[in-house]
């Protein structure tokens, strides 16, 4: 169904309800159907307020005070908005940034989207509505949609799911849909499809939608118009292209200055020799396997790599690509099916239980989540000294003093040493899981995902951070990510993954300037990003989901998507060897030596 319907927000206005603090302060905007509006603003500035108030969300605490949201000929007061949204009364439309924790994980999707259809359309048959949902499935290029009804979230890769939370919204036929921040958890190609989908969405349905993000790059890729968001005001407005082209709002330039750079202006990271130099962690030839309802999902088939003390090492990849297994691997909670890890020289696999556990003060996981990897029940002060606690035997003044001074090392407030972390951000949150980390004095951390939540503000905050403390105490690092702006500024060598194999493996300069594997080439081509994209979209970018781990194609994985497949790709799959004329090694059959060159498919790859 194609909607003709503009909406216009008139003097929005929400505060605190307990102090009347003002969060959003009357903003105004008119949307056009199929125009998209975008919201961008730091972190805090009142974009998720605005956003969850339009969809009538807004929790007990805070309270629309003023204005109107009018979608149409139907104008709602702001204090209204709450219950018509909760009467399926409004043909609002929300999708935000966590599909995950919104579908019911006991629930097939097909169940859980025919429930929002039919409260939304009461008098839909089951038939009608099946069909329905699989057209909306399929207009989102989700492929085999039937069958896909039938599996659980669990079943589907971020991507998907966020997808899936697309086709709820849409399910209602919306005239206005709220899109708040939803592509920054996902991977750059994955992200990539959803802005080209949120465009879709609004001319093909003729949509009016409010795409709210803390990127100015992404907001240039996917809105027609902008609004600059601080401190719940708005500041500029206008056409996306020309107002990023020529801000005129500090905030707005703030904004820019914030957003990192790929290609120009970006400090060169120094490419070492490591020969002669025991790694901090060898990777050998690591392969994982899951076996469910008698088939088998290859999560990793193949992980070869070193890591080098004092160094930054990164893992990158599509959702689904087998990261996180990598990661648990890494972590060692996970035992891998196939090959080993060294650390520091000794073997995980054949080292005792204690000397394993004494092992482990020696290197951390960080995780993605702040949110749900802290206990919220605990004091701040006690998460940090849970490490010692199990480790070594301190009194309780000199664990005090222990906790304060890392808590003072990673920018938190010692006064905060006896609170709960209720009232904390995600970057403050995450400075806590980092004094957790330190506390025990580790040589190396790992790093899941961790600063994929925060805004780029916040990230370049923590970036600053982890450089202060690899100087200080000689650490080591590894990124395991999607970022890759993240990774551009940060590592020095990168690892890039697909479908459990590492197919690309070289230093930073050569990655982002003369990658080798054409899948390399797609994640460069999907970044958002102001500057001019060496890797043009049109000719690199991926379609469609990785095939599925449970039915790897013969020959080289990555043939099904390779704009540059050849015949050889259908039967040989290529090893992970040096590059012809350049640095690093890459498994692609576009870039092979001549047989007799030993493949370094052993160890060893700096």
């Amino acid at each position: 169904m194609s909607s003709q319907v503009s909406v216009s927000v008139a003097d929005f206005s929400v505060a605190v309800a307990a102090t009347g603090k003002l969060l959003v302060d009357r903003v105004s905007f008119a949307i056009a159907p199929g125009e998209v509006l975008g919201v961008i603003g730091d972190s805090g500035a009142g974009k998720t307020v605005l956003a969850k108030a339009l969809a009538g969300w807004l929790g007990r605490d805070l309270a629309a005070l003023g204005g109107t949201l009018r979608v149409g000929e139907s104008s709602i007061a702001a204090p209204q908005l709450a219950s018509m949204a909760r009467g399926q009364r409004t043909r609002i439309g929300f999708v935000g940034g966590d599909p995950s924790s919104a579908l019911n994980p006991t629930l097939t999707v097909g169940k859980q989207l025919m429930e929002r259809l039919r409260a939304a359309r009461p008098g839909i048959g089951r038939a009608e509505g099946r069909r329905r949902i699989v057209q909306l499935l399929s207009d989102v290029r989700i492929p085999s949609p039937e069958a896909r009804l039938e599996e659980y979230p669990f079943q589907f890769s971020g991507g998907m799911l966020q997808r899936v939370m697309i086709v709820d919204a849409l399910l209602g036929d919306p005239d206005f849909l709220v899109a708040d921040n939803i592509t920054q958890p996902l991977d750059v190609t994955v992200g990539a499809q959803i802005l080209r989908l949120v465009r879709r969405v609004a001319r093909e349905h003729r949509t009016a939608i409010l795409y709210l993000t803390s990127s100015p790059a992404i907001a240039r890729d996917v809105a027609d118009r902008l609004l600059v968001f601080d401190q719940g005001a708005v500041v500029e407005e206008g056409e996306s292209h020309a107002l990023l082209g020529d801000p005129a709002h500090a905030a707005t330039r703030r904004l820019i200055a914030q957003q990192p750079g790929l290609w120009r202006n970006v400090e060169a990271r120094p490419v070492h020799s490591h020969e002669g130099v025991m790694p901090s962690m060898a990777v050998l030839d690591v392969a994982q396997t899951y076996h469910h309802q008698r088939r088998a999902v290859k999560a990793v088939r193949q992980a070869t790599f070193d890591v080098f003390p004092g160094e930054n090492f990164a893992i990158v990849g599509e959702s689904g690509c087998g990261k996180s297994t990598l990661t648990r691997i890494l972590a060692w909670l996970e035992i891998p099916e196939k090959g080993d890890i060294e650390l520091f020289g000794q073997s995980l696999s054949f080292l005792p239980k204690k000397q394993l556990v004494k092992l482990r003060q020696q290197f951390q996981l960080l995780l993605q989540d702040p949110f749900n990897s802290l206990p919220p029940r605990m004091t701040i002060g006690r998460m940090i000294a849970e490490p010692l606690l199990i480790h070594q035997r301190l009194g309780k003044a000199q664990l005090r003093e222990r906790v304060l001074a890392a808590m003072a090392e990673v920018g938190l407030d010692p006064a905060l040493h006896d609170h709960l972390a209720l009232n904390l951000n995600g970057a403050q949150r995450q400075r806590i899981a980092i004094a957790r980390a330190l506390i025990l004095s580790p040589k190396l951390i790992i790093l899941d995902e961790t600063l994929s939540s925060l805004d780029p503000g916040e990230q370049q905050k923590l970036l600053e951070l982890f450089d202060r403390l690899q100087k200080k105490h000689g650490l080591t690092y590894i990124f395991i990510s999607h970022d890759l702006a993240m990774v551009r500024r940060s590592c020095d060598r990168i690892a890039v993954m697909y479908l459990g194999e590492m197919v690309e493996v070289t230093d930073n300069q050569t990655l982002f300037s003369n990658p080798g594997h054409p899948y390399t080439r797609a994640l460069l081509s999907a970044v958002s990003t102001l500057e001019d994209n060496p890797f043009a979209a049109s000719e690199y970018l991926l379609e469609g989901e990785p095939p599925s781990p449970i039915d790897v194609p013969q020959g080289c994985a990555f043939r099904t998507r390779c704009p540059r497949a050849m015949e050889i790709c259908a039967s040989v799959s290529p090893t992970l060897d040096r590059r012809e004329g350049a640095a690093g090694y890459t498994a692609c059959h576009l870039n092979r030596r001549p047989p007799a060159v030993e493949s370094p498919l052993t160890r060893g790859l700096a």
